[in-house]
């Protein structure tokens, strides 16, 4: 395997790649999806603290960097339901696997950064002590 430093173009596919996982939302909105298809409700609710549409610029910037699929259905209302490709389920060892690191290295660890985003509101649903 080369290195990284001293190869510019897969030092170019690696920040690419970090560029588009680390976006705002961008994880939890795939980890969501890891185990199937769901509808733009069950998103929305599936992750406190995201707005209608935060949710809807990252669905579409997930859409455009082809890590997830949206198909909409004819129906009154609409129905749109999202499902992850290919590529994105190919990341699934990757979310497995930094699921184990923070629970083991950051365990009970709760602090301000994790109200960041949190209303008040979600905070017990989610077992968060108010601060």
């Amino acid at each position: 395997m080369e290195s990284l430093c001293s190869d510019p173009e897969l030092r170019g596919r690696f920040s690419r790649a970090l560029g588009v996982l680390s976006g705002k939302w961008t994880a939890e909105i795939l980890y969501c999806l890891r185990d199937g298809t769901l509808r733009f409700g069950e998103l929305r609710r599936a992750i406190p603290g995201i707005t209608q549409h935060m949710l809807t610029c990252r669905l579409r910037e997930l859409e455009a960097d082809r890590l997830v699929t949206r198909e909409i259905y004819a129906e009154v209302p609409p129905r749109v339901e999202y499902t992850l490709t290919p590529a994105a389920r190919a990341l699934r060892p990757v979310f497995d696997e930094l699921f184990r690191w923070a629970a083991h290295h950051w365990a009970g660890a709760l602090d301000s950064r994790d109200l960041i985003g949190v209303a008040p509101e979600d905070r017990k649903r989610r077992s968060i002590p108010a601060k």
